[in-house]
């Protein structure tokens, strides 16, 4: 047998090619590097790779064909190793029969994206909504729902409003049935969601109804199970994850011992960066969500203990995020970081990690308190008023304003939904559906990016988990709350051009009442000012109802009713309580030159806007 040459094929991984397929790895302590597959009858010794001298072998097999199945075999010190190739974007049995991932497939990319053209939302009109593809349309009993399930429900989501998908991790983790933070393969497509050509035709759908489509990537931590790079050619030290890993005490993370990536190794910071573009620009998505990114800056995930960061981990953010800017600075970043840390957004010119936006931890605590506390008094009507004004560097869209997400109701971890938390006992309950909408008033009217969790607009009751499907029928059950969220996404959205204010960045929180058990907060919001620009909330969060509550107003003349949450069309329980269109006139009130009197319900809230 003739010596391998390197092949002169660019990328990583398997590279279709004129007359074959090109093979590059990385296994820098590895004697001998073969390709065994499908095109050699698994030959472990039929096709070796060449060294290239850097750690990386490579070569080229003619006769190898896309969709078929490979492995490298790796061979030091006497061992002989049979690994999935880390750059695999397909590969085998890894359905809800079967738990293991084996086998690589050579894929080549191609896809038909259609010719219709798309442009993603900008920030501050973005939407979005948090889907799990397992659970968002399935059948309990059965696999998990798919990329093709999904694609069902699109329509609904439009005509919802949303134009925003942000979706749990689909990267190929163990067994069928995850929440997908548990990565394995980070450039395959979980299988059992349909793998990578469904996952590009879920993309190009949601495109061609308008919405975006937000990736999840986890670089905090690898694994547990199946990782396709643990201990990949057969090196490692203390007994811990070889050579794509930490091998010290920066190795432990709090969902592995031994499953933090090396930040500072320049080919596992390439592999990382790979990664997050290979979704940006082969699948087309528009946007990436980091997952806990406090724990890819500091060993323990904190802001408490700089003697403890990882500053490998700041410049990986750095690095990867200016290359988005660079190459699509329309396509967002988002950072789960959740310690009110605002060097996540800052740029990287001013130290920061370059993140577009973050998770606001401080209004989703603060508002979810507010919302689920049983008695008005207790009610802490200054501290909502503080998380409305919470901005990070001054800029309203750098932060991601929710009241559930995964983590919030996850069954897992004791968490349950809104209306649950609320009335246990009847998540139905008057209670639940007036005090979780007035969440939701405050997430769509509050300044930042708006965020639902999947269910949530149809009053799901039940805390999330892999196994469990939405209640769709609480879709029907529940169609006024429905058409609730949907007033409220097309006001934050400007849908009829009489609310520019709620995508503005300005807000005044110029009313805060909690004398006794009353408990009322008003906001004026805008863009530039003017009618059908300036917006003025009024929310009460108090069991009481006002027929006549005077409050300051930014501008006299009339102000009309665009939303009145207490609308008994949204729910037959609801009081109807009625809001009217209210005349501002001449006198100071709440430091606002004019006032005028409103009506609101008991939990409620009123949108007023000017023609």
């Amino acid at each position: 047998m003739s010596p391998a040459s390197p092949s002169s094929q660019p990328g990583m991984g398997s590279i279709p090619c004129s007359g074959g397929v090109a093979f590059r790895v990385w296994a820098p302590f590895a004697a001998q590097v073969h390709v065994a597959g499908q095109f050699n009858d698994w030959a472990k010794a039929a096709h070796p790779l060449a060294s290239e001298g850097n750690g990386y072998w490579s070569t080229d097999v003619q006769g190898a064909k896309v969709g078929q199945q490979y492995l490298y075999v790796i061979r030091r010190d006497g061992e002989e190793l049979w690994r999935i190739d880390p750059y695999a974007k397909d590969v085998t049995d890894s359905t809800y029969q079967n738990h293991k991932a084996r086998n690589a497939i050579i894929c080549d990319g191609a896809f038909d994206w259609g010719t219709k053209p798309y442009q993603a939302p900008l920030w501050h009109e973005m939407v979005i909504y948090e889907m799990h593809i397992g659970t968002f349309h399935d059948v309990s009993g059965g696999p998990p729902g798919s990329f093709g399930s999904a694609i069902a429900y699109l329509p609904y989501l439009a005509d919802l409003g949303i134009n925003a998908i942000q979706l749990l991790p689909t990267t190929e983790f163990e067994g069928a049935f995850s929440w997908g933070y548990n990565p394995g393969n980070l450039f395959a497509i979980e299988s059992a969601y349909g793998g990578p050509k469904a996952f590009k035709a879920f993309v190009r759908a949601a495109h061609e109804h308008g919405i975006a489509v937000l990736f999840d990537v986890v670089y905090n931590h690898l694994g547990p199970q199946d990782v396709a790079v643990w201990r990949f050619d057969g090196w490692c030290e203390n007994d811990k994850s070889g050579v794509y890993f930490y091998n010290d005490w920066r190795s432990h993370t709090k969902w592995t011992a031994e499953g933090r990536p090396d930040y500072g190794r320049p080919e596992v910071r390439q592999y990382l960066r790979d990664n997050a573009l290979m979704w940006l620009t082969e699948y087309r998505v528009d946007g990436l969500r980091w997952d806990a990114t406090a724990y890819i800056r500091n060993v323990y995930g904190r802001n408490d203990d700089p003697e403890h960061d990882l500053p490998n981990g700041w410049g990986l953010m750095q690095w990867i995020n200016e290359e988005v800017n660079d190459r699509q600075p329309w396509k967002i970043c988002i950072a789960e970081d959740l310690y009110n840390n605002p060097w996540i957004t800052k740029p990287k010119g001013a130290g920061g990690a370059n993140a577009d936006t973050q998770w606001d931890a401080r209004f989703v605590h603060t508002v979810r308190d507010a919302i689920l506390t049983p008695h008005d008094e207790a009610r802490n009507m200054e501290a909502v008023r503080d998380a409305i004004y919470h901005r990070y560097n001054g800029d309203a869209f750098q932060r991601v304003i929710y009241t559930e997400s995964h983590d919030e109701v996850a069954r897992d971890k004791g968490k349950m939904r809104v209306p649950t938390e609320i009335c246990p006992g009847d998540p139905g309950s008057w209670w639940s559906k007036k005090r979780s909408t007035l969440g939701a008033v405050l997430v769509f009217t509050a300044p930042g990016i708006p965020m639902i969790f999947q269910g949530q607009e149809f009053l799901e009751d039940d805390a999330f988990h892999d196994k469990d499907p939405l209640d769709w029928p609480n879709r029907t059950t529940y169609a006024g709350i429905v058409s609730l969220h949907r007033d409220l996404i097309r006001l934050r959205r400007n849908w009829y051009d009489t609310t520019r204010g709620l995508r503005g960045q300005h807000v005044h929180v110029h009313h805060v009442n909690q004398q006794g058990a009353e408990r009322v907060i008003a906001f004026h919001r805008w863009e530039q000012g003017g009618p059908r620009d300036d917006v003025v909330v009024v929310a009460n969060m108090s069991h009481r109802g006002y027929e006549s509550y005077n409050i300051g107003f930014p501008r006299e003349g009339l102000w009309k009713v665009r939303f009145n949450s207490d609308w008994d069309g949204y729910d037959g329980a609801f009081g109807g309580h009625p809001s009217y269109d209210t005349v501002a006139s001449w006198g100071p009130k709440d430091n606002m030159d004019f006032n005028a009197n409103v009506s609101v319900g008991p939990y409620s809230a009123v949108i007023y806007s000017q023609d």
